[in-house]
């Protein structure tokens, strides 16, 4: 009875040890987790999971360990798991939809999507939802963006390029060169650094190639912005200066950024800004064309989302004043991060929040028509945008070629820079006018077609006889512009062999009158004043238009005259007015040798055909009541 007894004590001294022990190990993976260091605390998770050890927690931990090292295939396994635990929260359906719209499996996250919707989940933000189609639209838009080979990748993170000067700076954790790297907790790469090297160099960037000066430290440095002139740095860099780190409340280092200033090739003078906080994050500086305004991306009071775009001001003595959140048409509630601003002031950024192919996508803004005000944004879909993470867009002065990263399958490194070049969109616009009076013609129907006179799009002109229609490069074309008054013109033209840059081609369309039905513009109305009837003098600049235009290009034509009044007066009174100005219309173009036969009417109609609603007892001004007091010629005959 005694070793049976020994032998149940050892027994539960054996399960009480390796509780303990396993216990010991979830609070060592937990401190790792709010560590941030994801790569070790999957780790021992994954341990906890095979020792079946609160296995349905050690799941969910481990999920979200991929979910934020950017993971989604692994991530979508462990979710996958997780989604079938009895009571799960619901932002589980939310993370797995997130995991497997990474994997591009887009119908399958919509479904998971709406069971968080329909758990009571609400979804504020990344519900590519709103848009069924989305994906369909992005991958068959006309593709304007095409790769091109980047040379000095890295096996390690390399983001942030952009070209200044013939040179191009990037951020990388390669400490390519250093014997003894110091590795960051989070993804256990090196401390990313700010390197340059020369356009078009096509050598290995090693240590050697870090920028010079002090703007590289022992922790993060980067991504980086210079100014037009080349003088001044802004960078992103750890909350690390004159070697002391400062940490938050919850002890972690935030970011901050930092300026400096070129001395003798190397950049030097840090300064930390007014806009930083120890509490927050301050990171991914972006300069406006002039560098008067500083964008950049940061988690500070009043953020609405994970970050979210901010400006501030620069005065010319480098004070920044007038810090502001850009607002919800750029940002949301989830993170929005790496401002840049092309020539033509249009903000580039990356976001999970927005509409998009998988985790980080490059948006574009797009400003309104009155003012500078941003109104909408823009995906700029493949190949730009992947289903991983794609972030750090910059465009070069030319508005053609730049870089972005992007972590997709494919690359060196866990984020790889990638260069660009674009073929902006061609369109062909014009105006269509009218052949006698060159004023704009409305509502005129255009119709493109191909060299074989396929249809391939048509349009309506715009109140100014405005049309643009978006076509192809390498091609040619006929365009047409009709309108029920008058006969059609066409004009053939070519987008072959033309500048990469240029996106407009011009194809202005003239239409004559149709014949015994068209009626001249507004341009040959003749005015009157009150009362009166005598010819003005811009009343005979216009008549005296109307004589070239009878003599020399249509001396065929044949018109008919019409007379009118304003409301004010008797009916009668007016008839004979109008009679009256209709005479003094013909006599004047007889005496300048219109021949009477030409003319075939010149009639009054008094008050009976106002142009507007200036009748009997409507107060109206005299500038209305003016419209009223006309001659107005008809074309009866073109031939």
């Amino acid at each position: 009875m005694k070793i049976k007894n020994y032998i149940l004590v050892c027994i539960l001294f054996l399960l009480s040890f390796s509780a303990f022990s396993q216990q010991g190990k979830q609070k060592r993976a937990d401190t790792l987790f709010n560590k941030f260091s994801f790569v070790k605390a999957a780790k021992v998770y994954r341990e906890l999971i095979q020792n079946n050890y609160n296995k349905d927690y050690a799941t969910r931990q481990l999920a979200d360990c991929y979910a934020f090292l950017r993971d989604p295939r692994n991530a979508s396994r462990y979710y996958k798991s997780v989604v079938k635990q009895e009571n799960v929260p619901v932002e589980y359906y939310y993370k797995y939809a997130q995991s497997l719209r990474g994997m591009k499996k887009y119908e399958d996250s919509q479904i998971w999507l709406q069971r968080f919707k329909d758990s009571g989940g609400v979804v504020t933000a990344n519900d590519f939802s709103k848009d069924i189609n989305f994906i369909t639209s992005v991958f068959g838009a006309k593709q304007q963006y095409f790769l091109d080979r980047v040379r000095f990748n890295s096996k390690y993170s390399d983001f942030g390029a952009f070209e200044q000067d013939g040179k191009i700076y990037f951020t990388s954790a390669r400490d390519e060169g250093v014997t003894v790297k110091r590795l960051y907790g989070w993804n256990e790469q090196p401390f990313l650094d700010v390197y340059v090297t020369e356009v078009g160099s096509k050598k290995n960037v090693d240590h050697t190639g870090k920028i010079k000066g002090d703007v590289n430290s022992i922790y993060h440095d980067g991504p980086i912005t210079i100014t037009k002139d080349g003088k001044t740095m802004y960078f992103s860099r750890n909350n690390f200066n004159e070697d002391i780190e400062t940490k938050d409340r919850k002890g972690l280092t935030n970011m901050k950024i930092y300026r400096a200033t070129l001395v003798d090739g190397e950049w030097t003078n840090i300064e930390d800004l007014p806009i930083n906080g120890d509490n927050f994050s301050t990171q991914h500086p972006a300069l406006n064309n002039d560098d008067t305004k500083l964008y950049f991306a940061s988690d500070r009071p009043g953020t609405k989302g994970g970050s979210d775009i901010w400006t501030v001001d620069i005065r010319p003595d480098g004070l920044l004043i007038n810090l502001q959140n850009i607002g919800d048409v750029v940002n949301t509630e989830s993170a929005e991060g790496f401002p840049f601003l092309n020539n033509e002031g249009v903000l580039f950024f990356s976001s999970d929040g927005h509409t998009g192919l998988g985790l980080l996508d490059v948006f574009a803004t797009i400003k309104g028509d009155k003012d500078d005000s941003i109104v909408d944004v823009i995906n700029l879909g493949v190949p730009v945008n992947s289903n991983k993470d794609d972030f750090s867009f910059s465009m070069n002065a030319n508005g053609i070629t730049g870089y972005f990263a992007s972590n997709r399958k494919g690359g060196r490194g866990s984020d790889d820079i990638y260069a660009f070049h674009r073929e902006p969109v061609l369109h062909v616009e014009g105006v269509v006018t009218d052949a006698i009076n060159t004023n704009p013609i409305p509502n005129s129907v255009i119709t493109l077609f191909d060299d074989k006179e396929n249809k391939i799009a048509d349009m309506v002109t715009d109140e100014n006889g405005y049309y643009q229609i978006n076509i192809d490069r390498n091609k040619d074309y006929k365009i047409v512009a009709s309108q029920d008054k008058y006969i059609d013109d066409y004009r053939t033209f070519t987008s072959k062999n033309i500048q990469t840059e240029l996106i407009t081609i011009n194809a202005n369309l003239l239409l004559n009158p149709v014949p015994n039905v068209v009626k001249l513009a507004e341009l040959n109305t003749i005015y009157f004043d009150f009362n009166k009837y005598n010819i003005r003098e811009d009343a005979a600049l216009e008549l005296d238009k109307i004589v070239n235009l009878m003599q020399n290009d249509y001396p065929e034509m044949v018109i008919r005259i019409e007379s009118h009044t304003d409301s004010r007066g008797e009916l009668t009174y007016n008839d004979k007015l109008s009679i009256d100005r209709a005479n003094a219309t013909y006599d004047y173009l007889i005496s300048k040798g219109i021949n009477p036969e030409r003319i075939t009417e010149h009639q009054g109609f008094g008050e009976r055909r106002l142009t507007n609603g200036c009748e009997d007892g409507e107060d109206c001004e005299e500038k209305d009541h003016q419209l009223n007091r006309r001659t107005q010629f008809i074309v009866v005959q073109m031939e």
